[in-house]
């Protein structure tokens, strides 16, 4: 038997609407889905990811059911992360992070295990013994002594779990597509403003419209030719502000960035090497495309963040602070800290 939400997903081209998702959040808190409804309604949605109304109201009627404790725009914080998909790389926008956050931007950093690619953001972080923070409280605590957070799985609407117990034995990493397309709108966290890679061009129309809507935040949308969901230095990227609802281009040789290929950013061939080689790349000891398109992602994050700087000067700063040894001073301070011990 068909229920509220299957038959409203069904019926196109109409969205579904925020009073249908907020019924069936509420009869999935009563447990009182059908069994194989929860894995019926994320595989529909997943087909409906280009209808932006849907993907609005999926994303509003979860926001709206928050607890709002979270200080916004907390010191200017940015967050740099990806919808996933495209070409594989290293992990460039962790690596800008780490840069932005030594060159003295605020960085509150969201991501997740990886779907499509062979290390997700939070791969790595354990990768390197780095704690994410389990709270806001934590997250404010250690933006405010490091300069940058790693956020948690708690920035995430608690439905989410849910619906990944409602879903067993299914993974949630077989809706791995619509969870990072949805997710850098879902995080709650203290950001002011917000990076986002989008690989899948075809959905930039429908995500600009959405980053528009949406407003709760500053999001410059990322995109190039090559579909990778980062900005890359060898290659025209286009920046979609959700303010001005305009888009301005960053070409690579008006930064005097060198010329390259995908295959210089190419993740490490196995799990063990990983590790030094993002450690590697933060020293300058990688090779000059790594280098050059970490920076790129950094000056952006920088300028995001109202640092009023041009970006060749945002450019130059982030090669110093590679060169001068700081991005990799602070991966090293980061994993020397002690995660926030839960109450007994």
């Amino acid at each position: 038997m068909a229920h509220d939400i299957d038959r409203e997903l069904a019926r196109r081209p109409d969205p579904v609407t925020g009073e249908g998702w907020d019924r069936f959040w509420d009869r999935l808190h009563g447990a009182n889905l059908a069994p194989g409804e929860a894995a019926q309604v994320l595989t529909s949605l997943s087909a409906s990811i280009s209808d932006e109304g849907t993907l609005y109201n999926f994303i509003n009627s979860l926001q709206t059911r928050r607890s709002r404790d979270v200080n916004p725009g907390l010191g200017g914080a940015v967050n740099i992360v990806g919808t996933g998909g495209g070409p594989s790389t290293f992990n460039i926008s962790t690596a800008a992070a780490f840069v932005a956050a030594a060159m003295g931007v605020r960085v509150v950093k969201t991501g997740s295990r990886a779907y499509s690619s062979r290390c997700g953001s939070i791969d790595l972080l354990q990768y390197l013994r780095i704690p994410l923070t389990t709270s806001h409280g934590e997250t404010e605590a250690v933006l405010e002594r490091f300069g940058i957070a790693f956020a948690g799985f708690y920035v995430y609407p608690r439905e989410l779990t849910l619906l990944a117990k409602a879903i067993m034995p299914v993974p949630m990493k077989a809706f791995g597509r619509l969870l990072n397309i949805a997710g850098p709108f879902l995080a709650e966290t203290p950001a002011a403003a917000q990076l986002t890679g989008v690989s899948d061009t075809t959905l930039l129309p429908k995500l600009k419209q959405l980053s528009v809507r949406l407003g709760d935040r500053d999001i410059w949308l990322c995109s190039n030719g090559i579909g990778a969901d980062e900005l890359i230095s060898f290659t025209d990227n286009e920046i979609f502000c959700n303010g001005t609802s305009k888009s301005f281009s960053i070409s690579p040789r008006s930064l005097g960035l060198s010329s390259g290929s995908l295959d210089e950013l190419a993740p490490a061939a196995t799990r063990e090497g990983i590790p030094g080689q993002f450690r590697a790349i933060l020293s300058g000891d990688g090779p000059s495309v790594a280098t050059d398109t970490v920076c790129l992602n950094a000056a952006a994050v920088a300028i995001l963040s109202g640092a009023g700087i041009t970006w060749p000067e945002a450019v130059r700063h982030a090669r110093a602070a590679i060169d001068r040894g700081h991005a990799l001073r602070l991966v090293d301070e980061l994993r020397r800290r002690e995660p926030a011990r839960k109450a007994l």
